[in-house]
Parts: structure tokens; C-alpha cells; sequence
């Protein structure tokens, strides 16, 4: 048994790397394949911690950047204001997500909302994507403060399964003036402090209901949620300068409408 559990958390750890930072949810694609997978972490834990896989991911392709940006922190204000920036980005998040965190997993986490915003999203997506907007940010350094917050407020939408995070504050980026480049890259850094405290926060609440099984299967998730993750950020930003995001849109749109027939045939989970 714990075998083909241990298939189906490699796989969702596939999945989770390979969406988290397209704009497409990667806790809504785990939720919903984990219900056609029969695939359930107690407290729903697993689709969490999962994500400290793809945070590695991310830290590593930006290391040198970030490390840079930590060593010009005492002489450069410029750097102390994007890391305040991204602190005031953070905060709608953290403060809401730990208010609401048992309704969120307790009432939200559901397949049928899932393929819903999955759906909705699709479309505003594209509509944002068509839209002949004005760019007045290029560089993720240079965004105003309030605007930080702003997108800080976009990201709480992202509380609903398959909003998607990254979503949310690429859209939110992008109609407050930045181009597709810097609004993706953007998404990446809010993406750190956003998923490391959403992963201790989590980790904290069910740490004494986990198993070494339980723990063993995260670890899966977590080294194939690695791998995927550093393929895609490698890709994405270039992605985006030259296609922009409509395709992440008609996958958002495909997969909820997949999903919605899926749950109408097979309401509860079978394999």
C-alpha cells in the first residue's frame, strides 16, 4: 500500500513543481488530481509542505541575485526598499491566511470550487493578457510602495483553491502597470515568504498528527516537487517575454472543464 502511495506523491510532486509558478494553481491541480487519485494527506498537509520543494527551487536559481541584494542591504537604500517592499507584499497574506486558515482548508480546499476558478481565472487571464496596457515598470526594484501592498492584497485571493498565487499577483502586477517580465519575476520573490510561512504556519498546526509514513511520502512529494520547480522557473520568465500568458489561461480553462466532467462521472475518488 504504501508503494502506490508513495507512486501518486511522486507524481503530485511532479505536478506541484511544474505548476506553482505558472499561473495556473498548483494547490487547485493537487487537490483535483489527488481526488481522482483516491489521494488524501491527513489535514490535507501534504499539499502544504509539498511546496517547500519548489521554495528550494526557487532560492537556488535566485541565489546569486538574492545574495547580492542581502550584502547591499546596509549601503544601498534601494535594496532596503524592494525588501520591504516584498515584506508589505507579504502581509495581506500572512495575517488573513493565519485568520482564516481552518475555514480555508476546512471548506475551501474542494474539487468542484477548484475547476470553478480554475475556469474563471482562465478567463480573466486572458482578457488581462489582450488588454493593450500601459507600462510604466520594467524592474521589480523600482515598483512604488503602495503598489507592493496592492498586489499583497491581489495574493490574498489566491486563498481560494485555483486562483493560483501567481496569478493572482501577475494579474494584479500587470493592470497596476508593470510588464509581463517583471510581473512574473515579481510573483517569484512574494512566492518566498509567502510559501516558506504558509509551510511553518501549516507544519506547526499537524506536526503531532503526522506519521514517519506520513512524513515519508512528503519527502516524495517534496524532491519531485524540487526537480519540477527548478526546470520551470529556469524557463518561465523568457516564456512569458515572448508568449505571454495566454496559453496558461486555455490550460486553466481545459483542466477545470476536464475536471467539472471528471466529477460529474466520478464524484468520489477511484484509484
Amino acid at each position: 500500500m504504501f508503494g502506490f502511495e508513495a507512486i501518486k506523491a511522486l507524481v503530485l510532486g511532479v505536478i506541484e513543481g511544474f505548476t506553482e509558478f505558472l499561473p495556473v494553481s498548483s494547490t487547485g491541480h493537487l487537490l483535483l488530481f489527488g481526488h481522482f487519485f483516491g489521494f488524501e494527506s491527513k489535514g490535507k498537509t501534504f499539499e502544504v509542505l509539498v511546496q517547500l520543494g519548489a521554495i528550494l527551487a526557487i532560492l537556488i536559481v535566485y541565489f546569486r541575485k538574492l545574495l547580492d541584494i542581502a550584502l547591499a542591504l546596509p549601503k544601498d537604500g534601494r535594496s532596503r526598499r524592494f525588501v520591504i517592499g516584498v515584506l508589505v507584499a507579504f502581509l495581506p497574506a500572512a495575517i488573513i491566511g493565519a485568520l482564516a486558515h481552518s475555514f480555508i482548508k476546512g471548506v475551501l480546499f474542494n474539487p468542484m470550487i477548484v475547476c470553478t476558478t480554475l475556469i474563471a481565472g482562465g478567463f480573466i487571464l486572458l482578457a488581462v493578457d489582450e488588454m493593450e496596457l500601459e507600462k510604466k515598470y520594467t524592474d521589480i526594484m523600482d515598483y512604488p510602495m503602495m503598489m507592493y501592498l496592492k498586489i499583497g492584497l491581489f495574493q490574498c485571493l489566491a486563498m481560494v483553491p485555483g486562483v493560483s498565487r501567481s496569478g493572482a499577483t501577475i494579474v494584479g502586477s500587470l493592470l497596476m502597470g508593470a510588464d509581463k517580465r517583471s510581473a512574473a519575476e515579481f510573483s517569484f520573490f512574494l512566492a518566498m515568504p509567502t510559501m516558506a510561512g504558509a509551510f511553518a504556519y501549516d507544519l506547526l498546526k499537524n506536526y503531532k498528527i503526522l506519521t514517519f509514513d506520513d512524513v515519508a511520502i512528503i519527502g516524495i512529494g517534496f524532491v519531485a516537487a524540487f526537480f519540477a520547480a527548478l526546470y520551470v522557473v529556469r524557463g518561465f520568465l523568457q516564456f512569458v517575454s515572448s508568449h505571454g500568458f495566454k496559453y496558461f489561461a486555455w490550460w486553466r480553462i481545459v483542466v477545470g472543464t476536464l475536471g467539472w466532467t471528471g466529477l460529474y462521472f466520478f464524484p468520489t475518488a477511484h484509484l
